[in-house]
């Protein structure tokens, strides 16, 4: 499908996942195509592992009001600006083991899973929908982390099949598990081949819709094919702290049109 097509599939309020870690393998192409629409969503929540430029762009357009990650930032380039300076937006709070639990439970087909995760600290005070058990087999307390939702997930890979078979590479970060909780799976990828038969991470019939979008991470990096654009990440933080986020935005909006 056409990145237009794969953007039209996602409706406000949902909850939006997207692939890559911090500033590798983000769906930045189709954001950028998501931000086109003559009406945006509104009112998303973003799932993600961790959320960095792509998800900051959603955040300054006005199209999230919770944002779940248990990070939120540009890496060695600081803090994620519009993020950082947003007034009413929704922070549930999470950890990388919180989250990975709430996967493992949507994937076990079970309303929470069990872990000795936060026991002891002050998240359980921060997140009172976590819950506390008894493990049945050794009296310990344990944390109840309740199953994570996604309606839409999209994802960025080097190559995909027109089947919907996808490579990751080696860093495949928390993709493969979000490309197994949602109910939609968007994947945009560098290369679209007929037939992909090794090293597939996620398979076809988990895949709703495969898109071509070459240099679609960028300005994050795809490795082994580019590495991340540190100047255009340094221009955008530079118009955020400039109050000139909208003009950068339109601008690349306009540079980056198919």
């Amino acid at each position: 499908m056409s990145l237009k097509e794969a953007a039209a599939l996602v409706k406000s309020g949902q909850v939006l996942a997207l692939g890559g870690m911090t500033l590798y393998r983000r769906p930045v192409a189709f954001v950028y195509e998501l931000l086109r629409r003559a009406e945006r969503p509104v009112g998303l929540t973003l799932l993600n592992f961790t959320s960095g430029y792509e998800s900051d762009l959603l955040v300054g357009a006005g199209c999230v009001r919770r944002v779940r990650s248990c990070y939120f930032g540009l890496e060695a380039f600081g803090f994620a600006p519009m993020f950082t300076a947003a007034k009413g937006l929704e922070v549930t709070q999470e950890t990388e083991a919180s989250l990975a639990y709430g996967m493992r439970a949507t994937m076990a087909g079970v309303g929470f899973m069990p872990s000795l995760a936060w026991i002891g600290t002050d998240m359980l005070a921060l997140r009172p929908d976590v819950k506390t058990i008894i493990d049945p087999y050794t009296g310990e307390e344990v944390a109840a982390f309740p199953a994570l939702h996604c309606d839409v997930a999209v994802l960025h890979a080097l190559v995909a099949d027109r089947s919907g078979n996808v490579r990751f590479n080696r860093n495949r970060a928390v993709d493969p598990e979000l490309g197994l909780i949602a109910d939609t799976v968007i994947v945009t990828a560098e290369e679209i081949v007929d037939e992909l038969t090794a090293d597939v991470d996620l398979v076809g019939p988990l895949v709703t819709g495969v898109v071509h979008a070459p240099r679609g991470a960028w300005p994050t990096s795809c490795y082994p094919l580019y590495p991340v654009g540190g100047g255009e990440i340094l221009r955008y933080i530079d118009a955020c702290n400039a109050g000139c986020f909208e003009q950068y935005l339109d601008e690349v909006l306009a540079n980056s049109a198919v």
